[in-house]
């Protein structure tokens, strides 16, 4: 497994369509049970020759070694120059830093889930994409046949944090979700503003927005354009080494 010296790639954004936790294990990692499909929207990375991650667009800066795509270069003991064009916000419940991070192993023909899942929990349905049921703490994904489905999402400038919201559902005693997500009230306790922007896509769309993964963003099925809004359809599977 190796890096090529040059290379473009796309890192797609994750969307939990549904997310039902069914577990805590003994070191507090929470296990799940998820519907996720890949979209045609998300980052865009440059690898060239050289050391260093920068990044820029809905986040700038330079990587500092703990961020995602460094810590898979680590993996792969490669280094190359990555420059990430950020469009998935961070925070937003889309995997941006694990799609970033799973672009870069898949360039490599890097196919390990569970050390995947051990480097970030969705990295794994990263490395797969397309559609699947992922469970564990991520590092299970059993492939589901490719679908096509247009989504409309909408992120709010507000960070959510994926740690505070577990914490969060298990301070409320784990509540199950009434709208496909178990994490939806968690994430409502962190941020309660988040309730607003719910509100405006569920009137924009005329149908109930439904959380993505630990937040922050919402989403609905359907193409419903607007301000702020993105409209997304699914991608298929990745096809690792072909």
């Amino acid at each position: 497994m190796s890096l090529p010296e040059s290379a473009t790639l796309f890192a797609p954004a994750k969307l939990t369509v549904s997310l039902a936790v069914t577990g805590v294990r003994p070191d507090g990692m929470h296990l799940i049970d998820a519907e996720m499909v890949t979209l045609d929207f998300g980052d865009t990375l440059t690898i060239s020759l050289g050391n260093g991650v920068s990044y820029q667009g809905t986040w700038d800066g330079e990587g500092d070694g703990t961020d995602l795509v460094s810590r898979a270069l680590d993996l792969l003991g490669e280094r190359r120059r990555v420059h990430v064009e950020k469009r998935i916000a961070p925070g937003a419940g889309l995997g941006g830093g694990s799609s970033d991070a799973a672009a870069v192993l898949c360039a490599a023909g890097f196919n390990d889930y569970v050390r995947a899942a051990q480097l970030g929990a969705d990295i794994a349905f990263s490395l797969e994409g397309g559609h699947s049921r992922v469970r564990g703490i991520g590092e299970i994904i059993e492939p589901l046949p490719d679908v096509e489905r247009t989504f409309t999402l909408l992120t709010p400038p507000v960070h959510c944090s994926t740690p505070a919201v577990y914490r969060a559902w298990d301070d409320l005693g784990g509540p199950r979700g009434e709208n496909g997500n178990d994490l939806e009230a968690a994430a409502l306790a962190v941020a309660p503003e988040l309730a607003l922007w719910r509100d405006r896509l569920s009137d924009h769309a005329s149908t109930q927005a439904r959380l993505a993964g630990s937040g922050a963003t919402w989403f609905v099925e359907g193409a419903f354009p607007g301000d702020q809004m993105v409209v997304a359809s699914t991608t298929s599977r990745r096809r690792i080494g072909s």
